[in-house]
């Protein structure tokens, strides 16, 4: 009977124990559900893991709040470099365009001609560089406008 006792005291600290001893290890399970995780193992294909803490880990500190502001910043200011850039870029592009018309309509010109078609043509052509100029004037007044608030918007976050 004292054995039997005996017996009983020992599982019972083991059961015990047991848990203590695990603290630092758990058990990955790759399942037809998915991949689980259990302090205990869940089956013949189940592997032992242990657990390890970094010692680069500090402890935290409670600046998270400041910490994911700074990164939110960063992000923005980033994402207005890049549509501040994006925004140039469509200037220079405008800017092409405009002469590569204006070229054209000077190309018609150069053409052999009699006097009165070149006078006509002139006139013609005169028009055509006023309408570009006023398109080009008018949509590069847009697209400066669009950078000003961009850069507006970059000054505030720097």
């Amino acid at each position: 009977m004292k054995l039997c006792a005996l017996y009983v005291i020992f599982i019972s600290l083991l059961l015990v124990a047991e848990p203590a001893a695990c603290a630092d290890k758990y058990y990955k399970c790759v399942t037809d559900k998915g991949t689980t995780f259990s302090q205990f193992p869940c089956g013949g294909q189940a592997t032992e893991h242990k657990l390890t803490v970094s010692p680069n880990v500090t402890p935290s500190s409670g600046n998270h709040v400041k910490l994911l502001n700074s990164l939110e910043r960063e992000q923005i200011v980033r994402n207005l470099n890049a549509e501040i850039r994006s925004v140039k870029h469509k200037l220079a592009i405008l800017s092409r365009d405009r002469d590569r018309a204006e070229y054209m309509q000077q190309q018609r010109l150069n053409r052999l001609m009699s006097d009165d078609e070149r006078k006509s043509l002139t006139k013609d052509i005169k028009k055509q560089i006023k309408v570009l100029n006023k398109t080009y004037a008018k949509n590069t007044k847009a697209v400066n406008k669009q950078l000003s608030e961009l850069e507006k918007k970059l000054k505030h976050y720097d």
